[in-house]
């Protein structure tokens, strides 16, 4: 699909709501000014949404998003509002950049065809129209389309389906065409077999801990860990075991039963899978009760206690209007279990708990194994390339990421692109990104003039850290804050690069400099100036000296001072820091430490310990390419910890 070509199914535009309006994003206090406009494609179920900034805020350009998509209903009554986040809009108004979002023609992968790149692209094109009309000028916008996870697939897709549509595009924590369901799956397998051992796996990795995530495991576990770290699951990620739960399994597991209806069948009485296996069997549930009534909202109260091992199982009706059919279980807590959708299931209704397919699934990749076959899956197979598992009749991750992407991607983009990765990603494994940027070298040779790769280390899947509640990890509360950083500051700086690059000539900063392990883990240069990317690198050490290469373990009595040595630094053209936090008790809670604006600097911080324990001090560090102090954008943080015994 090109600019100067029409979608013969998207051909006939229509708007139904413009007025004036502003908006105030509460974290930053920001408010912006705007004309919104709603519309959709007649004939269609595709709908859009367009934020324009007032003309002398305006900079012939356009920021997209794949996702969200329809949120809530807009003031206006029946007019749906698609979903873009707050601080998205006033960031793109506040750059001058109007806003583009659609609701993917219904949903994705719901929607069908339309639901891929084409309302996407449509709306795009059309959005450009209405500038012209907007600003009185001929100029043609700028676009650039970014996304997260499943955005992250619409992204590529549309920028590989796609010419003249899009500038640029910013796909963030993309994940391989077979990440689906296999990712989540393998996480739910170590959660499964090493429930007892995650603490101390958890604290053997962080600073100060034993760096042997594998001691005093037995043989299952220990192959279980290597195995799911081997399919990419970051080691420093089991931080937030407590709350890990598979993260959207539940809302892909379907399509793997839709698709492939006889695994289940096969997994428990095949020989060569693994549920033929003791432990497997062990693991295996089936619990026969009644409903006793429904609680709050998707909960249902039943009349026994599930085991634990049902999380993610189904509930199965096995009398009335509804026999046969199931549901899945998402929540467990005494004898209440929340379900997907607890509709029509009422009181009295028998029902039979089984975790049959949530077991199975959970050795899923192992059967997935795709041709050529990609890092995690190396292990899959013997030194001739055989597998060393029955595999399935079809490889279900690719069929899911062309629903929504379009195609299966292939490397073969459009424009210019730069692709946000993070490495502590417990959804779309870090090397995905890797894998991407080897499929672009085969099909375009040299990237330089189109391509980069900024990994974020300490970042998630989850663009920001609200979204991670407090879990009880090593001896003490674990804070999202004192492990994790946001990707969004990256990101916003990401889509001003890409427009200062098409725009102008101006090449962002270079790729992250990375390599993959033997175990596939992404391991980033030490030193800012060899790491390259945008995130600054900041080192911590206690002590009498500031000897920043000492173990990150300190032994200190409790009432004494103690000196807190840092360094930070940002890569080449990546900006200047401009806020330093310390977090001394590891409770969430930061404050500031007034410093001087630079590119590096070291600076120390003095604290005293009253109470005996283990602690793991944090120093979190923000940059921002202008220096700037003030904004609340392009903001681009790091940190780092160390363990403190206190006697």
């Amino acid at each position: 699909m090109t600019e100067s070509c029409n979608d013969p199914e998207l051909s006939k535009p229509y708007v139904d709501v413009r007025r004036p309006g502003t908006m105030t994003d509460k974290a930053s206090g920001v408010s912006v000014s705007f004309t919104y406009v709603h519309g959709g494609f007649s004939g269609t179920n595709a709908r859009f949404s367009f934020y324009f900034p007032t003309a002398e805020k305006y900079k012939d350009r356009f920021f997209q998003t794949t996702y969200p998509t329809i949120g809530v209903e807009d003031a206006a009554p029946g007019c749906p509002e698609i979903g873009t986040s707050t601080c998205s809009v006033v960031f793109a108004l506040s750059s001058g950049a109007y806003v583009v979002s659609t609701n993917n023609a219904g949903g994705v992968p719901a929607g069908g065809p339309l639901a891929a790149y084409r309302t996407n692209a449509a709306a795009a094109k059309y959005s450009r129209l209405i500038a012209k009309e907007i600003y009185k000028t001929d100029a043609r916008p700028r676009g650039y389309l970014y996304g997260a996870s499943g955005g992250a697939y619409q992204t590529v897709g549309s920028m590989e389906n796609t010419s003249g549509v899009w500038d640029g595009a910013v796909p963030m924590v993309f994940g391989v065409p077979n990440a689906i369901p296999n990712f989540m799956a393998s996480q739910l397998l170590a959660l499964r077999v090493l429930r007892d051992k995650l603490p101390q796996i958890a604290d053997a990795v962080a600073p100060g801990g034993s760096g042997d995530p594998y001691a005093g495991l037995n043989a299952e576990q220990r192959n279980t860990l290597r195995e799911v770290t081997r399919l990419g699951f970051p080691l420093r990620a089991w931080w937030q075991y407590a709350t890990l739960n598979g993260g959207g399994f539940w809302a892909v597991e379907g399509a793997v039963r839709s698709i492939d209806p006889s695994y289940v069948e096969d997994f428990w009485s095949k020989p060569g899978y693994e549920g033929k296996e003791s432990s497997v069997q062990a693991a295996r549930v089936r619990q026969d009760t009644t409903v006793k009534n429904n609680g709050e909202g998707n909960e249902l109260v039943l009349g026994l206690e599930p085991s634990k091992d049902l999380l993610n199982g189904d509930l199965i009706i096995v009398d009335g209007p509804k026999a046969g059919q199931s549901v899945v279980i998402t929540g467990i807590e005494g004898n209440k279990v929340k379900v997907v959708n607890a509709s029509g299931i009422t009181s009295g209704t028998a029902v039979r708990l089984d975790n049959s397919w949530a077991i199975a699934l959970e050795y899923y990749s192992r059967h997935q194994v795709p041709t050529p076959h990609e890092y995690g899956w190396d292990q899959y197979v013997k030194r001739d390339g055989a597998p060393l598992y029955p595999q399935r009749g079809v490889i279900i991750g690719p069929i899911l990421n062309a629903s929504s992407a379009g195609s299966v991607a292939s490397g073969r983009f459009h424009g210019k692109m730069i692709m946000a990765e993070s490495v502590l990603d417990v959804s779309a494994y870090p090397w995905s990104a890797d894998w991407y940027r080897q499929q672009a070298l085969g099909a375009l040779g040299d990237l330089s003039g189109s391509f980069r790769l900024w990994y974020m280390d300490n970042a998630d899947h989850g663009p920001d850290i609200a979204g991670y509640s407090a879990g009880v990890a090593f001896e003490h509360s674990a804070h999202a804050a004192d492990h994790i950083v946001s990707y969004l500051g990256e990101v916003q700086q990401a889509l001003l690069d890409l427009d200062a690059w098409v725009a102008q000539g101006i090449a962002p900063p270079e790729s992250t400099n990375y390599r993959i392990d033997a175990e596939n883990q992404v391991r980033l240069e030490p030193d800012a100036e060899l790491r390259r990317g945008i995130q600054p690198v900041v080192t911590l050490a206690a002590g009498k000296t500031s000897n920043l290469s000492s173990h990150p373990i300190a032994v200190v009595k409790k009432g004494r001072d103690v000196i807190f040595w840092a360094k930070a630094q940002t890569p080449p053209s990546a900006g200047k820091i401009v806020k330093v936090e310390w977090d001394f008790e590891g409770d969430g809670r930061f404050t500031s430490q007034a410093v001087s604006i630079g590119r590096q600097f070291a600076f120390e911080e003095v604290h005293r310990f009253v109470r005996p324990g283990t602690y793991f001090p944090v120093v979190r560090v923000t940059a921002q390419r202008e220096g700037d102090a003030n904004t609340s954008f392009g903001l681009v943080q790091n940190l780092t910890s160390m363990r403190v015994t206190v006697r």
